[in-house]
């Protein structure tokens, strides 16, 4: 997964917020495993086309929210080109807001270190009087 919102460096000018107004759901094709809705605090979601780079990074994420008492995420076979995570939430919250929180915070996030990373690229530019 792309972390900046832009997949053409070239075509904001450099800016990652001008394209800042999707939606996960346009970036990633899931679904919830059958038999894990009958619990709400307890769910496995599966990511089509997505492996350990999203999977480590939105594990690490859901689990800092305090109502999430275990994130898990599993690549099933090499084969598969599916990713499991696996979210167990405390009655105050359900797994599928954790998931949608940790998506969010993720994307602002990766929009974080893009404009940083900009940033410091026409920073470098300019003190260098690269054009």
């Amino acid at each position: 997964m792309d972390c900046s919102d832009n997949t053409d460096n070239n075509s904001n000018n450099g800016n990652p917020e001008e394209n800042s107004d999707f939606e996960i759901s346009d970036i990633l094709n899931f679904y919830t495993e059958k038999g894990s809705v009958t619990d709400p605090q307890s769910m496995t979601f599966s990511i089509s086309g997505e492996e350990h780079t999203l999977g480590n990074a939105l594990r690490y994420i859901i689990i800092q929210n305090p109502e999430v008492e275990y994130c898990g995420y599993s690549i099933p076979h090499p084969s598969e080109d599916k990713l499991n995570i696996r979210i167990q939430t405390t009655e105050n919250t359900t797994a599928i807001d954790a998931m949608r929180k940790g998506l969010e915070d993720l994307k602002s996030l990766c929009a974080k270190i893009s404009e940083t990373f900009y940033k410091a690229n026409r920073d470098f530019d300019e003190k260098n009087n690269i054009s």
